[in-house]
Order: C-alpha cells, then structure tokens, then sequence
C-alpha cells in the first residue's frame, strides 16, 4: 500500500531505518485479516493508525492486501500484533477507532491481559459499559480495574490526575444502570469550589449559580445520552445535578452517586456526604490528591482523609491511576508530568 511519509525525524521507510536495540532480537511476524471491508478503518487513512504503531514501539510495518508483516525487535514486534488484532476485533465489534484508541491499545500492549480484554475470552472477560450512544472500553490497563470496582464495589475511590477517565467512565457506568434499571436514580455532585480564582456572585437562580462548576459532568452525561432523555430524566428527577452542600439531612438509596472534583471536600463534607449512603446504591468518589484548591491544601482535604480511613474496608475499592493512564491527547499525560514528575 502506497504510505503518506509522517515521520518528522526520518526519511520514508526503508529497512535501514529499524531503530537498532541491542538489548533485544529481531523478529519478524505475518498477520492475516479475513475481513477484507474493514481493511480502510484498520490502517487509517494514508496508513496513519500503522504509522503510529511504528512511532511509538519502533517496528516496521508493511501491509500487502489483508497481509501485514510487522519486523523490528522481538517485544516489540509481539506488541504490534497484539495492538493489530485489539483494533481488529474493536472494529468487528462496531466500535469507533480513532487515534486516541490506538494510542491506548499501545499502552495497554505492554500489559499481558490485553488480547484476554479485547478478544473476550473465558479467562479475561470482556469489559465493557454499553449505554444508549455508545459502547466504553477500557482505554488502559487501570481503567480495566477501574471498571470492575464500578461493577462489583458499592464505594469507589478513583484518584488521579486529569485525562484518566475517572469521572467520565464513573457517568458511563451510572447511565448504564441507570438504563437497565439497576438503580432508579443518578446523582452527580461537586463542591462548588473555584480553581484558584474568585468568580464573586454569580446571576440567577439556584441551577444557573451551580451549573458553571458541574459542567464537566454535564458533559459526561450528553456524551452517553441523547439530550432530551437527559433532559426529561432531569425533569422527573431521575438524574439530579447538585452541589454537595444540598446532600445534608438526605438518604440516598436506589441511586448511583458520583462525587466529582472531591479533593476539595473538608473531611466534615466527605463524612457527610459517604453517611448518605442507601440501599441499593453506589458511590464513586473522584478526584486528584495533587490538585487542592481548598483553603489548608492537601492536609485539609476530606479525599485524603476518607482514604487514609477508610482503605481496605470490605466493599470500599481504592483506584489510583497515573500519568501512563491519560486517555486524553498524549500531551495532556507529559504536561501533568512536567508539572508533577514522572512518579505522579
């Protein structure tokens, strides 16, 4: 197939231009591919999705037909495959595939369950978290179980910085129950605490006041919905957007709770907010420990508290993902590096 030159730092391909890794032997691997239709989708346009597997684990890759030979160093090599068939099989499945997904099929190859997670086999089942407009997979390794504490635990902690997925993945998992009625209600809340900045008062009434700090759960919620069931589901009450100020005096059961943002509670707000806790119910808790905005910083924040408390208590799940774990663009994972350091 004819390829569109992308590389910044190199001439088109040729066989001298392997990265040469002494620490590890050539190997060279044939994938065939049944599914002559799907062909365009795999490779991407120009053979952009092929490229960004050569970029990103320095192996060579030369599709003829459904026939893709990949050639470079042996882990390497054995990587690509995997990513290969992972974007094969999230194709036949009717998922989308775009570069975003084959970045996280790449960080995910270099864990074992990979081909278990996307194939759906017996001993690594498929996960997965369908809702009315679309179909979420995991997009890395602690996002599979990140995913299974949503299915199985009745509180969830989810800590990390930007770009992980944990709020969104957490209104993904809410909208589904929601839909099969595992749950009658959903509940997403925040402390209404500004990022370093004094907004003052803000006009109108109580919904307009609250909505500017809830909006990066509105936008969860439209992108696994179609907007007039979520606005006809917030009219009945089903779905309820509030600051964590009105949970006070409540018991919340039948209901799947989301608590976003939750680093800047104070441990009072955090005791109150996990003691509303009902029958029947699901509470996840997200935040970034790095990223305190409350008066005290992090010596203050009922996230940590609740933590430090409350880990290893039957029921209670504690997900800490890193800056390998940022599903947004892959320059969102080094800002948070430069600004946090490798180990964040």
């Amino acid at each position: 197939m004819a390829r569109k030159p992308v590389r910044a730092h190199e001439p088109a391909h040729t066989r001298s231009d392997f990265p040469q890794r002494s620490h590890s032997s050539r190997a060279r691997t044939e994938v065939e591919f049944e599914e002559a239709t799907i062909l365009g989708a795999l490779f991407g346009q120009f053979d952009a999705n092929l490229v960004l597997i050569e970029n990103r684990l320095g192996v060579y890759i030369s599709a003829r037909g459904n026939r893709v030979q990949i050639e470079g160093p042996e882990d390497a090599v054995a990587r690509a495959r995997d990513v290969l068939k992972g974007m094969h099989q999230r194709l036949i499945q009717g998922h989308e595939l775009d570069s975003g997904t084959v970045e996280s099929l790449i960080s995910m190859s270099a864990e074992p369950t990979l081909e278990g997670i996307v194939s759906g086999g017996q001993d690594a089942p498929s996960v997965v978290i369908r809702t009315r407009k679309k179909t979420i997979v995991p997009r890395s390794a602690m996002q599979i179980e990140y995913m299974r504490a949503l299915a199985s635990r009745d509180v969830i902690f989810a800590l990390g910085p930007a770009g992980t997925g944990k709020t969104y993945v957490a209104v993904a998992q809410a909208v589904s129950q929601l839909i099969t009625g595992s749950v009658q209600r959903l509940i997403l809340s925040r402390p209404a605490v500004e990022a370093g900045e004094r907004l003052g008062f803000l006009p109108g009434d109580m919904k307009e006041k609250v909505d500017p700090y809830l909006r990066p759960l509105y936008d969860a919620l439209y992108d696994c919905m179609p907007p007039e069931q979520v606005e006809r589901r917030m009219a009945s009450g089903e779905i309820e957007i509030a600051p964590i100020a009105f949970m006070r005096g409540r018991t919340l059961a039948d209901a799947f709770v989301i608590l976003d943002e939750a680093q800047n509670t104070t441990p009072a707000q955090m005791k109150m907010f996990l003691t509303r806790f009902g029958q029947n119910s699901r509470m996840v808790i997200c935040g970034d420990p790095k990223q305190v905005d409350i008066p005290g910083g992090p010596q203050m924040s009922g996230l940590n508290d609740a933590v430090t408390r409350l880990e290893g208590i039957e029921g209670i799940a504690v997900t800490r993902f890193s800056i390998a774990d940022v599903v947004r663009h892959p320059i969102v994972g080094r800002i948070v590096e430069a600004y946090e350091g490798p180990d964040s």
